[in-house]
């Protein structure tokens, strides 16, 4: 360890009945902003009103004078209620990171916070897309071929609990597909694995993106490429975001030791 990093830290050690008041205080502020949120939206748009928000994709496409269907006596009840909450967490979510970061961060190095930082707002921002991106593109992409191949005979009125799993279900695979560069800076950041091999494993990642688009999406072509093909480009942006990734988070040692080599 050099004397730069040794006076970095230098004074920041804490009790460790300390660290657990701290991360006790943490949590309650990271709740406290869920509840308040949640409350909000209690009260406008309501939990029936998230509802209906979540369900128009489907709606929309739903025969005329179709809607979902409650088989389950609480369901009308519960699941909004769900949604609500989910939806309180998500806005509350920069509150949160942020309280996890306050945590964190006074025992990094200065190194050590350029690389965690932008992987904790990035990584969340790219989820964020990659929900956005399902529910205001794919979902009414995939509902219209669905119900282009319901025959006439049968009236389409899907239950609510069953959407509101299909969602979930969608909207955590987009949004972990979109982490895509995440996973590849870490990987070549750690050094268990290079640029050079990550460039070269590109095809097998084309394949790759497929098979997961074909197993997780419903079986239609638009859903599949609209997975898949972002989860390509999402790969080479990886790629060359790692690369200068690298080079902004070194520890000092490193940079040092790349400068002299260089010289």
């Amino acid at each position: 360890m050099s004397t730069q990093e040794k006076d970095e830290l230098e004074g920041t050690e804490q009790p460790f009945v300390s660290h657990l008041v701290e991360l006790r205080d943490r949590l309650i502020r990271a709740l406290i902003a869920v509840g308040v949120v949640f409350g909000v939206l209690c009260v406008w748009p309501g939990p029936g009103g998230l509802y209906d928000l979540l369900a128009a994709p489907l709606v929309h496409t739903l025969p005329a004078g179709a809607t979902l269907i409650a088989t389950n006596v609480i369901s009308p009840f519960v699941v909004p209620l769900k949604i609500t909450l989910m939806a309180a967490f998500l806005i509350a979510l920069p509150v949160v990171l942020w309280q996890v970061w306050a945590f964190v961060a006074p025992g990094l190095y200065s190194h050590e916070k350029k690389l965690v930082l932008p992987l904790v707002v990035s990584s969340t921002l790219l989820f964020f897309v990659g929900v956005a991106f399902c529910y205001f593109f794919v979902f009414g992409q995939v509902f219209k071929f669905i119900q282009s191949f319901a025959p006439k005979s049968i009236t389409a009125a899907p239950d609510i609990e069953a959407y509101l799993s299909f969602v979930l279900t969608m909207f955590i695979a987009f949004g972990a597909a979109f982490e895509v560069p995440i996973v590849v800076i870490v990987l070549a950041r750690m050094g268990l694995v290079s640029i050079e091999k990550l460039k070269s494993f590109r095809g097998y990642f084309i394949v790759l993106a497929f098979i997961i688009a074909a197993v997780i999406t419903p079986p239609d072509v638009v859903s599949q490429l609209a997975l898949a093909v972002p989860m390509c480009l999402l790969y080479e942006l990886g790629i060359w975001a790692a690369q200068l990734f690298i080079k902004h988070t070194q520890a000092p040692d490193s940079e040092a030791e790349s400068n002299t080599t260089a010289g």
